[in-house]
């Protein structure tokens, strides 16, 4: 395969952005990346971090993001809310891969429509789960040891002062808005919540429990479907992590919850805590490499065109790999048995 154009990767100065940007350089020195955003002096710091990488500055409010015409590119990244399309409409006139992590369940349906659309000959991946579907991965990943799933709940824990920056904010805000109930799959039952019934306690990696609440996130459709388990829910409180409660700096904290039977029919139970000690940040740009590795055939067979999700299109064992060699930690909740590499 000969070397691809340029990755452009819209909000590639900010957090999420420039994290994936480092590590694609890493895993792969020769790759070229443009960071593209508005503020052109802090894109070019970026790209001149890394190396092998072009700044631009975009506005989304056109049509052709304000970029050259003669440019070419490999695939579009939107690392921030694409709230015009005009990024994937960008990516769908030149037939490049497109992946987004900013959409809700609900704000997926323009991105829908938009691939319905059109006979596109590229891939779109919407990546919208919490922290770019790298949770969603490490739980289908334990699932795979249990030969029949009933229920997965996911409790996270996002540290107040671990929202990301402006782009991370906004993205909360605007979902909170769309919608206060959360989703949940019930006997088998996509279901909107309410009230007392979406209300939860979220237990910290040091078992402190925080209030917190089911929300809507594309992580219950994607593990519902992905594993058939008729009943998933996703609890999210924000407060302070157990890193920070102890001194150190705002810590990443998922529990994941498995209940089903093993291979000869008996009941199995199983608890794993996704920790990383530096937060949200590190997980997210993970999931957001494993998406462009994977759109680029840098890893793995050509994608196909069609609307795609992470668990649907990377390897949950390699993702898992990848997210222990970023600083996360697979540790068993107090008496549970152990499913995930250490």
């Amino acid at each position: 395969m000969g070397q691809p154009e340029s990755v452009l990767i819209l909000g590639g100065s900010g957090q999420a952005g420039s994290g994936a940007a480092a590590l694609l350089r890493r895993w792969h020195p020769a790759l070229p990346l443009t960071i593209a955003g508005r503020d052109i002096g802090r894109a070019q710091r970026v790209a001149d971090g890394l190396g092998a990488a072009t700044a631009a500055t975009i506005d989304l409010r056109r049509g052709d993001l304000g970029l050259p015409a003669d440019r070419g590119y490999s695939a579009v990244v939107a690392a921030l809310w694409d709230d015009h399309l005009h990024g994937l409409r960008f990516a769908q006139h030149r037939g490049l891969p497109y992946l987004s992590i900013s959409s809700g369940p609900v704000d997926i349906a323009p991105e829908v429509v938009a691939g319905a659309q059109r006979a596109n000959p590229a891939p779109i991946l919407l990546a919208g789960h919490y922290c770019a579907g790298t949770v969603a991965l490490a739980a289908v990943h334990a699932a795979r040891q249990l030969d029949r799933i009933g229920t997965i709940r996911i409790s996270a824990v996002l540290d107040e002062l671990d929202t990301g920056g402006p782009a991370g904010i906004a993205d909360l805000q605007r979902w909170s808005t769309a919608t206060s109930a959360g989703l949940v799959r019930r006997d088998g039952v996509f279901t909107w919540i309410t009230g007392a019934d979406a209300q939860a306690d979220v237990r910290s990696d040091d078992g402190t429990a925080l209030p917190g609440r089911s929300i809507a996130i594309l992580d219950v459709p994607s593990l519902a479907l992905a594993t058939g388990a008729p009943d998933v829910r996703f609890d999210f409180a924000v407060g302070t992590s157990a890193g920070r409660r102890h001194g150190g700096p705002p810590s990443f904290e998922v529990r994941i919850d498995l209940e089903g039977a093993d291979r000869g029919g008996a009941p199995l139970r199983t608890s794993r805590h996704l920790v990383h000690p530096a937060g949200q940040r590190p997980l997210t740009a993970t999931g957001i490499a494993l998406g462009v590795e994977r759109l680029l055939g840098l890893r793995g067979e050509p994608v196909t065109p069609g609307i795609h999700t992470p668990e649907a299109l990377l390897d949950p064992a390699y993702a898992v790999d990848r997210m222990a060699e970023s600083g996360a930690a697979f540790t068993d909740a107090p008496g549970e048995a152990d499913l995930l590499p250490a």
